[in-house]
């Protein structure tokens, strides 16, 4: 495998100065995939990422995903929600396969989940973003071998997947509108997608 391939489905490359590594902010609804030493970086609030690297070759990625918040009506189709953290999922780790890594050295580390979106507190969004990666990861057979979730802060979480090293810091006194008004806008676009075709998020 080419030591230098990587899959960019998120297009905000940069070069990090703090840490003196190529790295990639990953919004809402994106991915990214790599092979190379570099840093992926993404702010949560409710919604999760999944950091999943192949821990012999050190390929690597990180996806940003939630779950639609509203219920699911006469005129939905039964399991709906579930397909966008299913896509996001299945996305990465499929990509990730594809550049090299094996399925049976995969591993697992999540975070966010947290109640910061107002006004979203009866549809449990980061609750149920964090049972769903959860149970899918278990289903898979990726251990998840390091967690941060639920609380009720947001998470800034930086991946370098060539190690597997996370950091990660809470947001504690930060009240961040950008954080939420970003979450809320995404969270429109889940609910008004049409969850009987194809699901293109990312």
């Amino acid at each position: 495998m080419d030591s230098g391939v990587e899959e960019v489905l998120s297009p905000n490359l940069y070069f990090d100065a703090n840490f003196n590594i190529e790295a990639v902010k990953i919004l809402p609804g994106e991915y990214y995939i790599t092979s190379r030493d570099m840093m992926l970086v993404t702010t949560l609030g409710s919604c999760v990422a999944a950091c999943i690297r192949d821990k012999v070759s050190g390929v690597g990625g990180m996806n940003h995903f939630m779950l639609p918040d509203n219920r699911l009506d006469a005129n939905q189709v039964a399991g709906a929600p579930a397909r966008y953290g299913a896509y996001a999922m299945e996305v990465l780790i499929n990509q990730l396969l594809k550049i090299g890594a094996r399925r049976v050295n995969l591993e697992a580390k999540l975070f966010g989940g947290g109640s910061v979106l107002r006004g979203f507190t009866t549809a449990n969004v980061g609750r149920r973003n964090v049972d769903f990666a959860i149970d899918y990861l278990r289903t898979e057979r990726i251990p998840i071998v390091a967690q941060d979730l639920l609380d009720i802060y947001p998470r800034k979480v930086y991946f370098f997947p060539h190690t597997g090293k996370v950091k990660m810091k809470k947001l504690l006194n930060v009240h961040n509108d950008t954080i939420v008004a970003r979450e809320q806008s995404y969270s429109a676009k889940l609910r008004t997608a049409d969850v009987q075709g194809e699901v293109e998020l990312f």
